[in-house]
């Protein structure tokens, strides 16, 4: 293996200077402010703070609206994260195939990454609207359903649930595609010589080939929707009906914005960087050891 050689000893630490200068202004101090900020009641204008230590978590914790929002937020960020995986595999599966106009396909497939998190909510806002809505009008035409994500908390959530996924597929399709097009077309067609279904030839060659950018996905998937996705719930649900829809992260923007509460809104905060924290740490634990390098 070649080894480089700096000439100068500064210059490896003065390339990496910009990365640890924006890692320090834009995460390291934050964060630092968040936590410190949690130990303060303040006033709403910050003119007087006092110190008092974890009383700000022991209200948190004995909230149960807040208590209400983890469960919220676990069974959001679950769903936007299985819903948009899973259907970006299946798009990535047929767009890798050789077929006429294969290009055009992925390029439009592609597109939606591009709309801002607050068009993509209040476009499957208008989508699903009960009154004028094209989704609602097939519910209730085709099923008699009456769809009515104003007056139902678990509709609402729905809706945001797949506003969120659908903003994120084009992401996992990028990196899905390019994976399965780096598996080697020989272990495929050796197996499809040994008659192997199209199904089996998926589950035991390329599935397992593309476990190292299926778990790159998740993580980011689940920090995406964790965090994210605060623009889609505001531009749509506002937390409502009844804080249905109010997850950790809007929770916190309610709190400190709108209820000009510092204190808690730093705490809610650092409770919420250590679950993403801790959640990134379980799945580098215990998710990578089933990944094939």
């Amino acid at each position: 293996m070649k080894r480089v050689v700096f000439r100068s000893w500064w210059l490896p630490y003065l390339l990496v200077a910009p990365q640890i200068a924006i890692t320090l202004i834009f995460f390291i101090w934050p964060a630092y402010q968040a936590l410190e900020s949690s130990l303060y009641i303040e006033d709403a204008f910050g003119f007087s703070r006092n110190f008092v230590w974890f009383e700000n978590f022991e209200q948190l914790f004995s909230d149960a609206g807040y208590l209400r929002s983890f469960k919220t937020t676990l069974i959001f960020g679950l769903s936007v994260t299985f819903l948009s995986m899973s259907m970006a595999l299946g798009l990535a599966v047929a767009a890798n195939r050789v077929i006429r106009s294969a290009t055009a396909y992925r390029t439009f497939l592609i597109w939606p990454y591009a709309v801002a998190p607050a068009l993509a909510g209040v476009l499957w806002f208008f989508m699903m609207n009960p009154t004028l809505g094209i989704v609602a009008y097939w519910l209730e035409a085709m099923f008699g359903y009456d769809w009515n994500h104003y007056t139902s908390g678990s509709e609402a959530l729905i809706m945001v649930t797949i506003a969120a996924a659908w903003k994120q597929i084009s992401y996992n399709f990028l990196f899905f595609l390019a994976g399965l097009q780096s598996i080697p077309k020989s272990l495929i067609e050796a197996a499809a010589i040994d008659a192997a279904s199209p199904a089996r030839r998926f589950w035991t060659i390329v599935f397992p080939l593309l476990s190292p950018t299926t778990f790159f996905l998740l993580v980011v998937n689940l920090v995406y929707a964790f965090f994210d996705t605060f623009a889609i719930i505001h531009a749509t649900t506002s937390g409502g009906p009844a804080d249905a829809t109010s997850i950790l992260v809007y929770r916190v923007y309610n709190t400190g914005f709108v209820g000009q509460d510092y204190g808690s809104s730093a705490a809610q905060s650092v409770v919420l960087m250590a679950l993403v924290i801790g959640m990134t740490v379980i799945q580098f634990r215990f998710v990578e050891r089933r990944v094939n390098y």
